[in-house]
């Protein structure tokens, strides 16, 4: 499926990520937030292999997520797949998710928009 990614509006690539806080820390523990482990190249200077982040799998109940938001995704085609990625836009159907280092990840410029169903949560900080 083609998508067309020549917007305009594309909101700059993140280039920092916070360090968690005791709040941060707390939620983990009270299964608020979830680990997710960088293994890939995908979305280096800002994540390299090794680096946990805490995810928040609560917080596109109600909303949808935001161009320039970090997310962790299923894959569309390999379900066991989990990816980490940043919004560039969203439409009706899904969001166009995309890696910081192009020739290391495999994003929305192959398997095109990500549904909805397939967002498992914002990024919210780097853990511990």
């Amino acid at each position: 499926m083609p998508v067309n990614t020549a917007f305009s509006t594309s909101p700059l690539p993140p280039s920092q990520l916070r360090k968690s806080h005791p709040t941060d820390v707390v939620l983990w523990l009270l299964r608020r937030r979830r680990r997710f482990r960088i293994v890939g190249e995908s979305m280096q200077p800002l994540l390299v292999a090794g680096t946990e982040v805490l995810i928040n799998p609560f917080a596109y109940r109600q909303s949808r997520p935001l161009p320039g938001d970090l997310v962790v995704a299923y894959h569309p085609y390999q379900p066991d797949l989990r990816l980490i990625k940043w919004v560039v836009y969203v439409e009706a159907e899904g969001c166009f998710l995309k890696g910081l280092n192009a020739a290391a990840s495999t994003d929305s410029r192959e398997f095109g928009l990500v549904p909805w169903e397939k967002i498992v949560g914002q990024v919210v900080c780097r853990f511990p």
